[in-house]
């Protein structure tokens, strides 16, 4: 075993430890290794208010071709107690050291290293691919604005979210806490909103005037998405173009109904399999 292998093992145990008995039973951290360093590791993070769970289908997948998989549970995502408030006190900076903290494990597990995240996993990569070098950067779905919230009116509406009260919101009014799957939690905060729209918002203004320390970037979008706002990412992947000679791409999600979570692998019906179809190849990278 290679020092740099044990030593992300030991990162990554520290890692898991956070995972106690308030932690519900399929929404720990997730590592799929082999037993020792692997040409490639990939990183996935989920989504807000999700879990690590939400990545398994994928993350399976890739490790059956070979890779080494890492998914980390997000600070304050979860817990067992669906209706938990620990993500009232959720902040930028939490996120970004939550990152920082799965990228640096993930580079003792592999010789190259992919990130992959959705929604707000994938803001975080978007936001690695803009301060880190790994080899491919894949943001799926990446929350950089709200969908039908024109992007000219995104810094008003952060502001308007941090000066009102922070208060939780179903995503489905009607449902409410029966909404499954259970790994994730069916309500969420406005400040944390307000927090990821800061991060993209910061983003995009280092893009413009900074290239990506990332050569390699695959955004990719459902051109059925409900609640991301599509024009932000394209926007960004412009931006990007316009200042590196590497390569970044924009790849759509076809063929599917209305929908936002199109990774979740618990979800009834066929919406996760269809998502796949264009997702696997691209986290596949080629190989067979």
């Amino acid at each position: 075993m290679s020092p740099e292998y044990a030593a992300a093992l030991q990162r990554y145990e520290t890692l898991r430890r956070r995972d106690d008995a308030t932690i519900h039973a399929r929404s720990g951290s997730i590592l799929l290794a082999h037993g020792h360093r692997t040409p490639r590791v990939v990183l996935l993070l989920h989504g807000l208010t999700a879990s690590p769970m939400q990545c398994d289908a994928l993350a399976r997948s890739l490790h059956g071709r070979g890779d080494t998989v890492l998914v980390p549970r997000l600070p304050g995502h979860g817990a067992r107690d669906r209706l938990t408030t620990q993500l009232r006190d959720l902040r930028g900076e939490h996120l970004l050291d939550a990152a920082r903290e799965a990228l640096a494990i993930a580079r003792g597990l592999g010789v190259s290293v992919t990130v992959a995240g959705f929604s707000l996993g994938g803001l975080l990569a978007a936001w690695i691919a803009q301060h880190e070098s790994v080899d491919h950067v894949v943001a799926i779905a990446p929350f950089l604005g709200v969908a039908c919230v024109p992007r000219a009116a995104t810094a008003t509406l952060v502001t308007a979210l941090r000066t009102l009260p922070n208060v939780f919101l179903w995503w489905d009014p009607l449902r409410r806490e029966r909404q499954m799957p259970d790994h994730g939690y069916p309500r969420y905060p406005t400040h944390a909103i307000a927090e990821a729209l800061g991060i993209a918002s910061a983003l995009a203004g280092l893009a413009r005037t900074t290239a990506p320390a990332t050569r390699r970037i695959t955004i990719v979008t459902n051109a059925s998405e409900t609640a991301v706002n599509n024009a932000a990412a394209h926007d960004l992947a412009d931006l990007w173009s316009a200042q590196t000679a590497g390569s970044v791409s924009v790849q759509r999600i076809t063929g599917l109904p209305p929908s936002h979570d199109v990774i979740e692998p618990l979800r009834p019906g066929t919406l996760a399999r269809r998502a796949y179809r264009t997702l696997l190849p691209i986290l596949h990278d080629g190989r067979t």
